[in-house]
């Protein structure tokens, strides 16, 4: 079922793919003299479309729940509107996809070295013969370990310091939204795309698997940080990241402020807060945002402003930092 479902979404994409790249794409191409990367395009193109078709369908099914359901009610959805710009920039996947094509030279020649030297190549889903050789199995593994390290990696986010003015651009929307999960600085996304571009070539995922594990993540991720009004119940909400849980982790004084430096980290389940003592089961609907947000302070409106201020908090921090250092050597 799940192989039939996935060749004929497949199918129809590489339909839409191959008709744009004749009728439109090549021609221009052609015409400013950039054939070249008539290959590179062809296949970018893939993408794209996964990204398009993406947008449309959270905006087709998350849209109405928030009008009929909203945790919140806003007069003025200004606050929203640079979050649309940050999730075409994101769903259309070029980053991820640059970075997991540019990946794949190094990593070949890493496996090659390996060969030489007599070191087993790394076969991730031949860990079970006939078990995990199963596209379902092999495909439910990659997920899992695709999000293990999507909770590390959100962890560190909020752990170290200068990393976390970058992160803080995502926290810093009050108003959150079926547009906020790609609110993220876009030095940020650079290092997100690359970190999980290296581990899926670590494992073995090939460029039709991470688009649409991709696609998988991104989508839920939509739902989470939805301004709806939703719980999965006892049960559900240990399953999978709802918007309750994942909105807990958004609040103010709560979810990357509490419990030492945050709760509930997971992307797409809650397993991995509960093993390592992340997990927050309240069900209260708190205010979201940072909280010296509370006293004034502004991580900008527009899309610029949140880049450029995400860079001069780094820099103050890593300017009283070195006076700390500074009054130490002096206080010696």
């Amino acid at each position: 079922m799940f192989h039939l479902i996935f060749s004929s979404i497949d199918g129809f994409i590489s339909t839409v793919q191959t008709w744009l790249y004749i009728e439109v794409v090549q021609p221009l191409l052609f015409h400013f003299d950039l054939m070249v990367y008539d290959e590179d395009t062809y296949d970018s193109l893939y993408w794209v479309l996964v990204g398009v078709l993406e947008v449309l369908v959270m905006y087709a099914l998350l849209r109405p729940l928030e009008a009929l359901r909203p945790v919140e009610q806003w007069d003025n959805r200004k606050a929203v509107r640079v979050d649309v710009i940050y999730t075409w920039i994101a769903k259309l996947g070029i980053l991820n996809l640059f970075f997991f094509f540019a990946l794949q030279p190094w990593f070949d020649e890493l496996q090659g070295w390996l060969r030489l030297h007599g070191i087993a190549n790394i076969e991730f889903d031949n860990l079970w013969p006939g078990v995990t050789t199963q596209p379902l199995v092999t495909f439910v593994m990659y997920l899992l370990v695709l999000d293990f390290a999507g909770y590390w990696y959100h962890r560190w986010q909020h752990r170290i310091g200068v990393w976390w003015e970058l992160h803080a651009v995502h926290h810093s929307q009050r108003q959150m939204s079926l547009w906020s999960d790609d609110r993220n600085h876009i030095l940020d996304t650079l290092l997100q795309a690359s970190f999980f571009a290296a581990i899926a070539l670590v494992i073995g995922v090939s460029p039709g698997q991470f688009v649409v594990l991709t696609a998988i993540t991104n989508l839920a991720q939509s739902v989470q940080h939805a301004n709806i009004r939703l719980y999965y119940g006892w049960l559900g909400e240990r399953l999978l990241v709802s918007p309750t849980f994942h909105r807990r982790h958004h609040a103010i004084g709560y979810g990357h402020e509490g419990l030492k430096y945050g709760c509930n980290f997971g992307v797409l389940f809650p397993w991995w807060d509960m093993l390592f003592r992340s997990a927050s089961f309240s069900r209260e609907l708190e205010p979201t945002g940072i909280s010296d947000q509370l006293e004034g302070r502004h991580y900008g409106e527009g899309f610029w402003a949140q880049h450029g201020l995400a860079f001069k908090r780094i820099g103050e921090r890593l300017a009283f930092r070195r006076r700390r250092v500074d009054n130490d050597a002096s206080a010696v």
